[in-house]
């Protein structure tokens, strides 16, 4: 059981990593979930539009995608995260780029955990929560 962090084709962000993986283990853990194996991949746009095309025939760019191995209470992924996209979300929402990475890295987990975003209301529930786990992570990083 664990957490890993790599990248393809980009370097591999300034996080915390033991701070990190103990932040999401806390926030599995307030969804009642135990974290099983999870692998967080960086990439740039040009691969999450790639994996976009290939696995979920979507034609377009993202800044995360999250293959779900989840079996029981165990959470359980593959999660690439595109730092161009996040880069772009860190300008345009006027936050800090490390901010804008630990919200997409914790959204995953929120994925994960059985939060959606797609349907009504959905997607301001998933914000809430986000904001939620980032003020746990807040003090100790």
């Amino acid at each position: 059981m664990a957490i890993t962090y790599q990248a393809e084709g980009v370097k591999l962000p300034a996080i915390k990593r033991r701070i990190v993986s103990s932040w999401i283990r806390s926030v599995a853990n307030l969804h009642q979930k135990k974290v099983g194996d999870v692998a967080y991949v960086f990439c740039a746009d040009d691969r999450i539009l790639e994996i976009n095309k290939e696995y979920l025939q979507h034609d377009y760019y993202t800044d995360i995608i999250t293959f779900d191995y989840v079996e029981g209470d165990v959470i359980s992924g593959d999660i690439f995260i595109s730092l161009d996209t996040v880069k772009s979300n860190s300008e345009q929402f006027g936050t800090p780029y490390l901010e804008e990475i630990h919200r997409i890295i914790i959204h995953g987990i929120l994925h994960l955990c059985g939060i959606n975003d797609k349907g009504p209301g959905e997607r301001e529930a998933m914000t809430q929560r986000e904001n939620e786990a980032l003020a746990i992570l807040n003090p100790i990083t």
